[in-house]
């Protein structure tokens, strides 16, 4: 494992717990120079999920690539890590016996559980997963989390 920090190839593992279906390791840099600490997760995926895009298109259900668009949408907000990664992880739950899911259903999902954490986070992520044509739209929006 390398470290995040100065690439350095060699780790120490100096805590490793099971947490939530996955591993979790502290791990050290033995580099003298930076010795910084970090966590690593890993996790088994036995099932192999595909996710049925607006065209029809089937592909591998990726996790960083929800977990990349709710962190855009959470930018600059006061949201922690920490709740970003349970939305993600209860999506996961939430699908986890599925061998296939609609981008409608993940998107309402993330959808739903942002309205509780951050409305703007909520209207960033529902513009993009909506595909928002014009400011009518956020309109529209900002009139439905007002009610």
């Amino acid at each position: 494992m390398r470290c995040p920090y100065c690439q350095n190839p060699e780790t120490k593992v100096t805590d490793k717990r099971e947490s939530g279906g996955a591993i979790r390791r502290r791990r050290e840099c033995l580099n003298d120079r930076c010795g910084k600490r970090f966590t690593t997760y890993e996790k088994i995926d036995s099932v192999e999920r595909f996710v049925i895009k607006k065209d029809g298109r089937r592909e591998p259900f990726n996790r960083d690539k929800v977990f990349l668009g709710v962190m855009k949408a959470c930018e600059k907000r006061n949201i922690s890590h920490d709740k970003i990664e349970k939305i993600i992880k209860d999506l996961e739950e939430n699908i986890q016996n599925k061998k296939e899911i609609e981008t409608k259903k993940i998107g309402e999902f993330v959808m739903k559980n942002l309205k509780k954490i951050d409305k703007v986070a909520y209207i960033r992520f529902a513009s993009v997963y909506r595909d928002f044509e014009d400011v009518d739209d956020f309109k529209d929006l900002m009139k439905e989390v007002r009610e």
